[in-house]
Order: structure tokens, then C-alpha cells, then sequence
């Protein structure tokens, strides 16, 4: 525990600090760890001055790195986190895509079964860094197959669309291949149908988060007129 003026700064729990003052608590720092082990850091205050006395008290006796997100709007936020010593580490653009009738394709895209779904998932797995992918994908496998649809090519299953609903839009949060099978439309025909599914429903508009390296998929949802409203920032402290 620390003392300065009248804030009190105390660890509550391994994960957990409190900022108190006039004995309520008007500042919280955690550490949370995501399924690739990567811990992430937040810091919600309720006075301007205790982000940074937080900050001092929690970064020298926590591991490196650290991990944050914080919506690149929020310059005074980002501007803090950098005060603190952390660095931007990928920016993701939050893209709105209008939905359409599907297109036709050579690509059969269907809804899978679980055990080749999730040998389609172990395969992509050993593929691609998951570092960056989106943290709900980072856990143990498929958990709920009804969420994906499969791009299939003589027989097997080459790739996999993830639609989930967050707040009041539909979000495409995942579209992978299998390295074998890329290059040959199947990451737009998963696309297509995913948006067009949507459609049918009454659904006019999904949303996506892309990384802004990723120019493979900043080019196929910009064919499908996704257009950004705003941008998340990663930020590190190694």
C-alpha cells in the first residue's frame, strides 16, 4: 500500500489495484490474461490526476510485457498510456460492410460439421500467428460451430467465416483459408455468402475489426464496400 496526499493506492488482489480517496474508491487498475498468455492492462479512473499514480504504483512489479487497447479517438487516453511508456504496437480498423445477395461462385460454402470444423480450425491454427487475431478467437478451438460456415473444395473443408452478434450489429470477426487453398476465391466466396445470409435475414449493415497490415483483407472487404468509422489502438509496454 502507498500513500500520496490524500489518495491511498492498495493491491487488492494479485490482479487488482484500488485507488481510494476520501474513502471511496475513484480509480481501478487490473491485469487480465488472454488464452495466447499475452496479460492485458486497464485503468479506469474517476479524477484526473490517479491514472498516472496507478500507473507508477502497478508497472514496476508487473511482468513484461503489457498489453492495452484503446480507442484512437480518445487522444487524451492514448496520450496517457504513451505517458506511461507504452507504444503502439497495431491499430485495427472498426469497418461497417453493407450487406447484398450473394454472389455466384464455384466455392460451396455450407454449415460444417464439428470434428472436420475443427480440424479446418487446428490446421489454420498451425498457419497463422494468432497473436493477431481477434482475443475471443485466441482460446481452445471451436466452441460453438453454429457460428461458422465452411468453404468447401473437393471435399474438404479449406476455409471458415465466424459471424457473432455484438451489441446491435452482426460481426464478421474471423475469415481464414488454409495456405494450400488460398489465392482461388475463397475468402470472398465466404464473405459473400456470410453478408448475403445477413441479407436474407433483414440485416442491412455487419461490422468488422481489420488490421491495418492485413492488406489481403483491407482489399477484399473493400470490395465489398466496407468503409471505416473508427480505429482501436494495441499498445505495448515491453
Amino acid at each position: 500500500m502507498s500513500t500520496l496526499d490524500s489518495l491511498v493506492l492498495a493491491r487488492v488482489s494479485d490482479n487488482c489495484w484500488h485507488a481510494v480517496g476520501d474513502d471511496r474508491v475513484i480509480g481501478r487498475g487490473e491485469v487480465s490474461a488472454r488464452p495466447d498468455g499475452r496479460r492485458f492492462l486497464s485503468i479506469d479512473v474517476w479524477r484526473d490526476d490517479v491514472f498516472g499514480r496507478l500507473a507508477e504504483t502497478m508497472l514496476p512489479v508487473l511482468p513484461k510485457p503489457l498489453y492495452t487497447v484503446v480507442d484512437e479517438a480518445d487522444a487524451e487516453s492514448a496520450d496517457l498510456w504513451r505517458g506511461a511508456g507504452f507504444e503502439v504496437r497495431r491499430r485495427e480498423w472498426e469497418c461497417l460492410i453493407p450487406t447484398r445477395p450473394a454472389g455466384p461462385s464455384d466455392v460451396a460454402v455450407i454449415s460444417p460439421d464439428e470434428e472436420p470444423l475443427a480440424e479446418l480450425d487446428r490446421v489454420i491454427r498451425a498457419e497463422v500467428d494468432w497473436q493477431e487475431m481477434p482475443a475471443e478467437l485466441l482460446g481452445p478451438g471451436v466452441v460453438d460451430p453454429s457460428l461458422y460456415s465452411v468453404a468447401v473444395q473437393d471435399g474438404s473443408y479449406v476455409g471458415m467465416i465466424r459471424v457473432t452478434h455484438v451489441n446491435r450489429l452482426p460481426r464478421i470477426g474471423l475469415i481464414a483459408v488454409r495456405a494450400d487453398s488460398r489465392r482461388r476465391g475463397v475468402g470472398r466466396a465466404l464473405l459473400s455468402h456470410a453478408l448475403g445470409s445477413l441479407h436474407n435475414r433483414g440485416v442491412n449493415t455487419a461490422s468488422a475489426e481489420l488490421n491495418e497490415t492485413n492488406t489481403a483483407a483491407l482489399a477484399l472487404f473493400g470490395e465489398f464496400g466496407a468503409r471505416r468509422v473508427g480505429s482501436n489502438l494495441e499498445l505495448v509496454l515491453r
